[in-house]
């Protein structure tokens, strides 16, 4: 690892469909990246709403230097610098100098981030984006008549599983060990992780699992991405058809995928928080890539067994809270939370306009994502691989955590090491992402994220209901939430 590289472009590296280049990043280990690299075919014209097709092959040298667009998706505040249906492409960091290196691979959901931090903490760093929203799971009664195997939607879902198969195939060309391949995710990512480790399909495609701030449950009205019945999902497909005037070309597929991206989205606009705005396009329950409700597979024992770490911010609800009245709060408990909403209503109390955003944080994060993560480590506890369960408290002087305190999604620039003293942070955000990124790390080389130099981090059983808290101090406490926890054991109305 002593050699030192070449000036800015990489020497072309052949993968399986050509030869690409990028560029390296002078640092002490170098990185190699390579940004923009096809793992399929555009999904647009003909291919929109279709299983992902494997991408060509190329003549000469394919620049591989700037990322690719991101998928057009519902716009939920965070903007990407550039969409086309032409997104179905993924970015590498690494710091081998040798296909025999074999490093341990981290693949993350979602993006095009900077993973250069990461990668030179020894691993082999993917990210890739995938379709999301009406473009990503639609699912209409005609699509599943096109279909072979009678059903449609989950095209964001299949999407990911065919960059975990490039990852497979072509890692290697990059350092890679395609043996050692941990999964990781946030929000919507975090909750595909743990769809995929309920698939099939996804048997053998990765080894460990990382699901932050996402769950498996399917609680329909709190989260876009609960798993829907077919049927179902085929009839918000026909109403998408019906508003974007599709519903009476006398060829309505070929109707639906000539509209531009950005009407579709306008028309089916939605929103990823606990009020049901517009139209949700959600996973369905297939038989195929998802067999079963994710939530009844992972209490039956089905999910794949493979060690896992999940967790939660403590602000999470922080990012959906609205101006609800203290009575429209009462009574979306009431709606939601059916035999323990009493137990909720004392638990999350809110007697004043003043205390409902508060109490409606508190609540939120518990219903939608320390509950998930709490069940889906306990589900562990019938596999031989078990899972590590956290929770993240820390409040960073930068950003919108002034506001919005461990809001959703403040964890991920710890764990990729984004974090610099110019945006506000200070040493003990730097401490906390060091020690974080080694957790991380530690899990993709071993399955184990306990490592020397860190606080213990027990695995979780229900028993002792241990966790790790990442915050102003990392330490092993037990019971989060375990009232409200235990008071919420499925009562929600999923349906």
């Amino acid at each position: 690892m002593s050699k030192s590289p070449p000036d800015v472009l990489t020497e072309p590296l052949r993968i399986e469909t050509g030869l690409i280049r990028g560029t390296w990043i002078k640092t002490d280990p170098p990185i190699r990246v390579f940004k923009g690299i096809p793992y399929a075919l555009p999904p647009s014209g003909d291919l929109r709403w279709r299983p992902p097709q494997p991408a060509g092959s190329w003549e000469g040298v394919r620049d591989c230097t700037s990322f690719g667009p991101s998928c057009p998706a519902p716009d939920w505040g965070n903007k990407p610098r550039k969409t086309s249906e032409d997104c179905l492409s993924l970015n590498v960091w690494t710091p081998a100098l040798s296909p025999e290196d074999r490093l341990p691979v981290m693949v993350y959901l979602h993006g095009g981030g900077k993973g250069e931090n990461l990668a030179r903490q020894g691993i082999v760093v993917v990210t890739f984006n995938y379709r999301q929203g009406p473009l990503g799971f639609l699912a209409h009664p005609l699509l599943s008549r096109e279909s072979p195997r009678g059903v449609s939607g989950n095209y964001g879902l299949l999407d990911q599983l065919q960059a975990l198969r490039w990852v497979k195939r072509n890692i290697a060309f990059f350092g890679g060990d395609p043996d050692c391949v941990t999964a990781f995710g946030e929000s919507a990512g975090g909750i595909s992780i743990c769809k995929l480790m309920v698939s099939p399909l996804a048997s053998g495609l990765f080894h460990r699992a990382i699901a932050e701030s996402g769950g498996p449950l399917g609680i329909r009205f709190v989260l876009p991405w609960a798993d829907g019945l077919l049927e179902e999902e085929e009839e918000t497909g026909v109403e998408l058809a019906r508003l974007l005037g599709c519903d009476g070309a006398g060829d309505t597929l070929a109707a639906l995928r000539s509209v531009p991206p950005e009407q579709i989205l306008a028309i089916s606009h939605s929103d990823p928080g606990p009020f049901n705005r517009g139209l949700r396009f959600e996973p369905v329950i297939d038989g195929w890539v998802i067999p079963h409700d994710t939530q009844a597979c992972f209490a039956s024992g089905l999910q794949h067994d493979i060690p896992l770490i999940i967790g939660s911010n403590a602000d999470e609800g922080s990012r959906f809270v609205t101006g609800m009245s203290v009575e429209e709060y009462q009574s979306w408990i009431r709606q939601m939370c059916l035999d323990s909403a009493d137990d909720m209503l004392r638990l999350f109390p809110a007697s004043t306009p003043e205390e409902v955003g508060e109490a409606f944080n508190r609540l939120y994060t518990v219903m939608a994502f320390a509950y998930p993560a709490r069940f889906v480590a306990a589900s562990m506890e019938t596999k031989k691989s078990g899972a590590f369960l956290y929770h993240f408290t820390r409040v960073p002087s930068a950003g919108e955590a002034r506001e919005r305190g461990a809001y959703h999604g403040v964890e991920i620039s710890y764990v990729f090491g984004n974090l610099s003293a110019e945006a506000g942070y200070v040493a003990k955000d730097l401490d906390l992402s060091r020690d974080m990124m080694g957790y991380w790390t530690a899990f993709a080389r071993s399955g184990d994220p306990n490592a020397p130099g860190l606080p213990e981090w027990p695995p979780y059983d229900s028993a002792t209901d241990r966790y790790l808290e990442l915050g102003d101090e990392i330490v092993s406490r037990s019971g989060l939430y375990r009232e409200a926890c235990n008071a919420m054991e499925f009562p929600f109305k999923n349906r």
